[in-house]
């Protein structure tokens, strides 16, 4: 498929001015404000941001996995044109697996370490109404499809007896042996270094193409984004600042979280230049000013950045940003 193709296809999902809130007798305690996103067959999304912007929970959100009193507050999730938002406990685990799945930053926590690997990926098939025999070689056939070595040996084994890799592996074959069409991933290689990182990154960028897949990833890492990912979504602070294609935004970034964040990347060429900050901390959550939430970290504010909060409009790059301020008038 190309560009072009995912471009005009019909989202898989699409999210619409979702926002999240910690419910309390006191208030509502905004934690996501109104992000928009869609993600289309065979497009490879990432969601990327500072610890504590939203990225995590705007994922949770989507799988209807919020624990209370954190709940969606507004806005809609559309999966292939059912709504998520509002949908029953019944109807999210049908869809769960079968058409969504998603992939956790540390398999040691999410694997039960007193069952073999492969039971754990047959009960999720099982659970969708799949026979204890068909369950088994399905198991077996995705932990081939990610090149695990003697997949039915591995599958009798116990996630402590893998290394960390391996058990990445087993839980991109659980979240993919449901066969589903969106794959949520919160930063599943975090914990893996660095050429165990691009061997997952290949693997799961070669199933997605196969399968038509879309994938949304999130990230802290730009580098990461950088290799994998199609069009990447900058968060800050609970909003989206920040979505276009990957090349655009790294190659002329418009809003200066964006251009901040990259100017902290370490140079890939060797050189030896100071790294970039970003002077302060993001606002707490239940405390985002009245304008935009950046402005008191930001070089290139102006006085109304702290009256009014700025919305995503095109760029002539192809990028959306939400600044008032145009690259072509920052301050060096």
């Amino acid at each position: 498929m190309t560009d072009r193709d995912v471009t005009s296809a019909e989202p898989v999902l699409a999210i619409r001015d979702l926002s999240v809130g910690l419910r309390a007798r006191s208030g509502v305690t905004e934690l996501i404000r109104g992000v928009s996103l869609d993600i289309r067959p065979g497009e490879r999304v990432g969601l990327v941001g500072e610890s504590g912007s939203g990225k995590s929970l705007t994922m949770l959100a989507v799988m209807g996995l919020l624990a209370s009193p954190v709940a969606v507050t507004g806005g809609s999730v559309t999966l292939g044109g059912t709504q998520l938002v509002g949908a029953s406990d019944r109807t999210l685990r049908a869809l769960r697996g079968s058409e969504i799945a998603m992939v956790y930053q540390d398999p040691m926590t999410s694997l039960d370490p007193l069952q073999r690997v492969g039971e754990q990926i047959a009960e999720g098939l099982r659970a969708h109404g799949v026979s204890r025999h068909e369950a088994s070689e399905r198991t077996v056939a995705a932990l081939a499809e990610v090149q695990l070595p003697d997949p039915a040996r591995l599958a009798r084994s116990y996630p402590h007896e893998l290394s960390g890799g391996m058990r990445q592996r087993v839980m991109i074959a659980a979240a993919l042996a449901g066969n589903p069409r969106l794959l949520l991933a919160d930063e599943p290689t975090t914990a893996l270094d660095v050429t165990i990182q691009r061997q997952i990154l290949s693997l799961v960028a070669r199933i997605q193409r196969a399968r038509n897949l879309a994938v949304l990833w999130v990230t802290h890492d730009l580098g990461v984004a950088a290799q994998f990912v199609q069009r990447l979504a900058v968060m800050y602070a609970g909003r989206v600042v920040e979505v276009g294609p990957t090349t655009a935004i790294f190659s002329d970034p418009q809003h200066p979280y964006t251009a901040a964040l990259l100017d902290a990347v370490p140079s890939t060429t060797g050189e030896r230049a100071a790294l970039g900050q970003i002077p302060g901390s993001p606002p707490e959550p239940g405390s985002f000013p009245a304008g935009c939430s950046f402005a008191s970290r930001c070089r290139q504010a102006l006085p109304r950045c702290t009256r009014a909060e700025p919305i995503l409009e095109q760029r002539p790059s192809g990028v959306e940003a939400a600044c008032f301020v145009p690259p072509a008038e920052w301050r060096a």
